[in-house]
């Protein structure tokens, strides 16, 4: 077998990221509310199935975060996962020094004050189950209470460090 590809070490985070740039990932929205009420939230792309029994999601969030702080103390979070009709949504909540839910339309759980996008593609809100330091990165694991699931549009991918859909 012949290798085609370009065989480089990783020694620097550049390398690192153009490798994974090229595995497509679901994007979501993590959101939570703090003490006050205050909704929090940030785009994502690191959310994964971290176990089937019980069921708990990861989540990999940078420690230097606006919305570190907030889902440290937080006890649940939302994981919204977005369809391709959010794009613009996932651009304000990736964009830092602003107020992220300014005229955004997202409503609250249930029962709670917790940020959530009422159309998305799904939604679990989770209870916190564990944090976990890795390198410059929080895992937050969660446990999945309440599901909201659509599904009616395309997923909204991260792929080659763009957005796309699939077919």
């Amino acid at each position: 077998m012949t290798v085609r590809a370009d065989i480089r070490s990783v020694r620097d985070a550049d390398t690192f990221k153009d490798a994974l740039s090229l595995l497509a990932s679901p994007l979501t929205l993590v959101t939570t509310a703090d003490e006050e009420g205050r909704p929090w939230g940030f785009t994502a792309s690191s959310v994964t199935s971290a176990s089937l029994s019980p069921p708990l999601v990861m989540v990999g969030m940078a420690r230097t975060s606006s919305c570190a702080a907030a889902l440290a103390a937080a006890s649940e979070f939302v994981v919204n996962v977005l369809g391709e009709q959010h794009e613009e949504l996932a651009r304000r909540f990736a964009t830092r020094g602003i107020d992220r839910f300014a005229g955004q339309g997202l409503g609250a759980w249930p029962g709670t004050r917790l940020p959530f996008v009422p159309d998305a593609h799904a939604a679990f809100r989770c209870a916190v189950e564990d944090r976990l330091r890795v390198g410059d990165h929080e895992l937050l694991v969660g446990r999945p209470t309440e599901v909201l699931l659509d599904g009616g549009s395309r997923p909204l991918l991260w792929h080659r460090r763009g957005f796309r859909t699939a077919t």
